[in-house]
């Protein structure tokens, strides 16, 4: 199985920042900031973005970090590309990138490894993530949901009211075993193409905490569990790699 295609990502790509405009990436990056100053040992400032998205973390980031951005979406990207025009993106799997030199911090956010489809592809993640580290370096990771919190039968509503579009996101959530289920309906108004209908079906994996460490463990990194993460509920899953460079 492969890391599922969802819509958002792809042919909604250009519409992303508006459905996610209330979305605090300014505070969010000021924690992961913190976070790593509390766990990195590595001594740099180099910061690697996985799954980047259209590079809102990394427009706060890099005032103080050199930074690179990773994401397996070219649509994504493309908009990533227009905001941080001299900023190295790549077009990458999170599984199976390889760049020429190691970071201080890795980061991947916004629940994406829960687009992984086995708890094997999330290993494989987290080994490329501790691969690319310095020792001492840190991985944050914002996790998917947690199976003991999924809540059944939630309705979630995303909206854009704006002069050139709007844009309506409506999804409902059911469960199968460890994977979260949501059954997803858009419309797209645009005053010279009326409005579209786009409907899909995403699934996403869901590995308890106790889990996350254990994989995180065999990807040769120490990790840490923090209940306060960047929304409520997620919290962030941390692991730093040994000075001996374990894993390796």
């Amino acid at each position: 199985m492969t890391a599922a295609r969802s819509l958002m990502f792809y042919e909604l790509a250009k519409y992303y920042d508006a459905f996610v405009e209330d979305k605090d990436y300014s505070g969010e990056s000021r924690r992961l900031e913190a976070v790593a100053r509390r766990y990195c040992r590595s001594g740099g400032r180099s910061w690697l973005d996985v799954a980047c998205g259209t590079g809102r973390h990394l427009e706060y980031l890099r005032r103080k970090h050199s930074v690179v951005g990773v994401d397996v979406s070219a649509e994504m990207l493309r908009v990533a590309r227009r905001r941080l025009p001299k900023v190295r993106l790549l077009k990458a799997d999170m599984r199976s990138f390889r760049l020429d030199r190691s970071f201080d911090v890795v980061s991947c956010t916004f629940g994406a490894v829960g687009h992984l489809a086995t708890e094997h592809d999330l290993r494989v993640a987290f080994t490329n993530f501790a691969r690319h580290l310095k020792p001492g370096g840190v991985a944050i990771v914002e996790p998917w949901i947690d199976p003991a919190l999924f809540r059944p039968g939630f309705l979630h509503l995303m909206k854009h009211d704006g002069r050139s579009v709007i844009l309506v996101r409506l999804s409902h959530s059911s469960r199968l075993g460890h994977h979260s289920v949501l059954r997803i309906h858009y419309l797209v108004g645009e005053p010279f193409r009326g409005v579209r209908h786009l409907e899909e079906t995403e699934v996403g994996l869901m590995v308890s905490r106790r889990r996350l460490r254990e994989l995180m463990v065999d990807a040769g990194l120490v990790p840490r569990f923090l209940p306060r993460g960047l929304r409520a509920g997620r919290g962030l899953l941390v692991g730093t790699k040994p000075r001996t460079n374990v894993g390796e």
